[in-house]
């Protein structure tokens, strides 16, 4: 029975191209969640003053990837010690969260992130929410899928690319056929 989890770690594109690359994944989808206003705009969530977050919102199959491993990949591929910061995206709709489906989901959360923190895998402390899951709204249908229809735009050259790249060489096992 297939599984949801939802992520945010800045910028929805990034992490959307990088999910859509890994076994067990059915699919992801762009969003915005843990804010105040219903049904927000993009350009209302990156005003910052709508308390959303941009997030994917991965539906997988338990089976085949464990939420714990979907965490590993998560904590890979972004900076979960910058404050409401990846790279030059500024402000909270690009913190690093975990919106939790479950008390299960929220202890593996809490516990990957002992584990990074005890291993010393960032130099700084890690900043990532470990909060519930609230209404998830998915973003406007031109950024679903931007990476793989935008490849050349500047900002998937740049930001998107490499993390893309850091993903596939460092979790080849995990990458669908």
């Amino acid at each position: 029975m297939a599984k949801i989890a939802t992520l945010a770690g800045g910028c929805f594109w990034c992490l959307e191209a990088v999910y859509d690359q890994a076994k067990g994944v059915s699919s992801v989808e762009s969003g915005y969640m843990g804010g105040m206003n219903p049904d927000p705009t993009y350009e209302q969530v990156c005003s910052g003053r709508t308390g959303h977050a941009e997030v994917v919102r991965i539906t997988f199959d338990p089976a085949a990837i464990s939420f714990r491993e979907l965490l590993e990949i998560f904590f890979v591929v972004h900076d979960p010690t910058t404050l409401n910061r990846q790279g030059n995206d500024a402000g909270t709709q690009y913190r690093s969260a975990i919106f939790h489906h479950s008390p299960e989901q929220k202890q593996t959360a809490e516990e990957v992130i002992a584990a990074f923190t005890k291993d010393k895998i960032y130099e700084n402390p890690i900043v990532t929410e470990v909060v519930p899951a609230t209404t998830f709204y998915v973003a406007e249908d031109y950024h679903q899928e931007y990476f793989v229809r935008n490849p050349l735009q500047g900002y998937c050259t740049y930001v998107v690319g490499p993390k893309v790249a850091k993903f596939r060489k460092q979790f080849a096992t995990r990458l669908k056929a």
